[in-house]
């Protein structure tokens, strides 16, 4: 491979400083600028040159129009008519709100009328107790406050949300713009708004049997509104290669393994999960016909199942990572131990194990395991297919000399720091996965956070360290 004359003599061609030049190279290249396309004779070939005002002019056939793609510049924010950020914001979190609002109080208000208890009041009321639910807000009742959130109404909130950073981003005219202060605000304006339609929605349910805090609800919405729309105003405006710039390569590749480990292992939760309620069906049928409501009643309890279907994936990474879960105090659901009590008949809970597991359950152990060193595989192979460098530029020919192979202290930090990264991940979707239902028994359900955070960081910083070792050392020899 030739050497880059920046590099001094000497240097490995694995160095840090060619796997950051690779990296720029990288960055760059997924950056744009706008051209200038000027007429020529037709059937010429198009030619794009370089001005002194980094512009690109391109020549092509008469009435027809070309963007070009340059490294190492940045395209500017669209020059068009730009709408305030407080309408934008209001706007787009106004119709976040409803679209995630809209099918729980359309469920809840079909069920009520089929089973006799009709009324728009009844179902807006009761919908929208449903939706602060899913939002993290306890609401208090005369059992004791229900407080465990299903998840998947939360992600359905969150992709909304998500959804409203974009577009405000787009519509204020900072799409693209590369600009993380411009990300913060349209996330900031949309959380304050979020945080007011989540104050006024518990303020209209609180007093109708059930209680409900207003600063709580404030508090959840404006985190929700901050968190998801601030993750889709950092894509829309592309300050995410602008961050990644200024983080250290092996934090950043850490954050990337730590999170794609987290993922890996709530896919095997997932499927763990889905598979022990197939194995249970029976049982599941059981339970719903135990329910003597009419059809729809049977149809609101299977929803309720899988509105609380993500919490169950996030029990079952638990339950295989080791710490388990609980269902009610004093219960303890892991591979070695299943106590349990009195249940409510949701056919979620079908597929709970009926007791500890024998030798399978160290096969079981084993899932995590795997999932972490396939994502410290997936590292090396990413290092790799990155630093395809000749004199700071990206090769990608066929007669184009092999890659360059990444330092161990890059592959090995990288591989370290995701430990931490898959156990905040798991920890914190634990802790959301968890709450209580009343103030009896069932006042502590799910994982405790701490205890799978510390299992998993432990988990994953090694069998990820493993993985991304042994990808690095038994790789094809490079070719010269």
């Amino acid at each position: 491979m030739p050497t880059s004359p920046d590099r001094p003599p000497g240097r490995p061609a694995g160095s840090e400083d060619h796997v950051e030049a690779a990296e720029a190279v990288h960055f760059a290249a997924r950056e744009t600028v706008p051209v200038t396309v000027r007429p020529s004779t037709p059937g010429d070939h198009p030619t794009v040159k370089i001005d002194p005002a980094d512009r690109a002019t391109v020549q092509i056939d008469p009435g027809t129009r070309e963007t070009v793609k340059l490294p190492g510049q940045r395209r500017p924010p669209e020059r068009r008519r730009r709408a305030p950020l407080p309408v934008a914001a209001a706007f787009a979190t106004l119709w976040a709100a409803v679209v995630s609002y809209v099918p729980v109080a359309a469920v809840i208000g079909l069920a009520r009328t089929l089973e006799g208890q009709g009324g728009l009041g009844g179902a807006a009321h009761a919908g929208l107790a449903g939706w602060l639910l899913g939002h993290g807000v306890p609401i208090g009742t005369s059992i004791g406050p229900l407080a465990l959130a299903p998840l998947l109404l939360t992600l359905l909130a969150g992709w909304r949300l998500n959804r409203a950073g974009l577009h405000v981003t787009r519509a204020i005219g900072a799409r693209r713009s590369g600009s993380p202060r411009a990300a913060v605000k349209v996330a900031v304006m949309i959380g304050i708004g979020y945080a007011i339609l989540g104050a006024l929605a518990a303020l209209a349910v609180n007093g109708r049997g059930t209680e409900v805090s207003a600063g709580r609800a404030a508090v959840n919405f404006f985190l929700a509104g901050l968190v998801f729309s601030l993750i889709g105003s950092l894509r829309s405006t592309d300050a995410l290669v602008v961050i990644a710039r200024r983080i250290p390569p092996a934090l950043r590749h850490g954050l990337r393994t730590g999170v794609v480990a987290a993922l890996l292992i709530l896919a095997a939760g997932a499927g763990f999960a889905g598979l022990s309620v197939v194995i249970g069906g029976g049982q599941a049928a059981d339970m719903i016909s135990a329910y003597r409501t009419g059809v729809a009643g049977q149809a609101g309890i299977t929803l309720v199942s899988l509105a609380y279907g993500a919490n169950g994936v996030v029990w079952a990474a638990a339950y295989l990572l080791g710490p388990g879960f609980l269902l009610g105090a004093d219960s303890a659901v892991r591979l070695t131990e299943v106590t349990l009590g009195p249940l409510p008949t949701l056919p979620l809970l079908a597929g709970l194990p009926n007791g500890p597991m024998g030798a399978s359950g160290a096969a079981l152990l084993a899932v995590p395991v795997l999932a972490a060193m396939a994502a410290g595989w997936l590292l090396t192979r990413r290092l790799v297919s990155i630093h395809h460098v000749v004199d700071g530029h990206l090769t990608k020919g066929p007669g184009d000399p092999a890659p360059v192979e990444p330092s161990w202290s890059l592959v090995l930090g990288a591989a370290i720091i995701a430990g931490p990264v898959a156990g905040l991940v798991l920890g914190v979707l634990s802790w959301l996965s968890g709450g209580a239902l009343g103030d009896g028994r069932l006042s502590e359900i799910g994982p405790v956070p701490w205890q799978v955070a510390l299992i998993a960081t432990v988990v994953v910083a090694v069998s990820a360290g493993i993985g991304a070792a042994a990808g690095r050392a038994f790789r094809a020899p490079a070719r010269h």
